[in-house]
C-alpha cells in the first residue's frame, strides 16, 4: 500500500523566509517545525514556523519529487504558489489534523 505524501511551504512572521518540505506526516513535521526541535536548523534559525501552502498526494514520493521542482524555482513563484490559494498568508495549521485518514477528508473538504 502507498503512503500519503504532503508537499508544503512555511514562512515567518514577516514573510522574509520561505522553507519548502515534504513528508508523509505533516501535522507531525509542522509541530516539529514549530516546537524547534531540530534547533540548528534553517526554520529554527529563522523562526520558520507558519504553514501557508500544502499540496496532498497518494504517493509519498510524488510530494518529494514536488519539493524538489518548487525548490528549484524563484522566490516570486513560490509566492505565486502561496497566494494562488493563501492571499492573506494566513497559518494554515488549524487546516490538519494529526490522523492521515481524517486529515485528507479535512483537505478535500477546505478545496470544495
Amino acid at each position: 500500500m502507498n503512503e500519503v505524501g504532503y508537499f508544503y511551504i512555511l514562512t515567518n512572521t514577516h514573510h522574509t523566509a520561505l522553507y519548502c518540505g515534504a513528508t508523509n506526516d505533516l501535522y507531525r513535521r509542522v509541530q516539529e517545525h514549530k516546537n524547534k526541535i531540530y534547533t540548528n536548523s534553517f526554520s529554527a534559525r529563522y523562526n520558520i514556523d507558519k504553514l501557508v501552502y500544502f499540496e496532498a498526494f497518494s504517493i509519498v514520493a510524488d510530494a518529494f519529487t514536488r519539493e524538489k521542482q518548487v525548490k528549484g524555482g524563484s522566490r516570486k513563484k513560490k509566492v505565486a504558489l502561496i497566494e494562488s490559494i493563501n492571499l492573506e498568508w494566513k497559518d494554515l495549521s488549524d487546516k490538519i489534523s494529526s490522523g492521515p485518514g481524517e486529515e485528507l477528508i479535512r483537505i478535500k473538504k477546505l478545496f470544495k
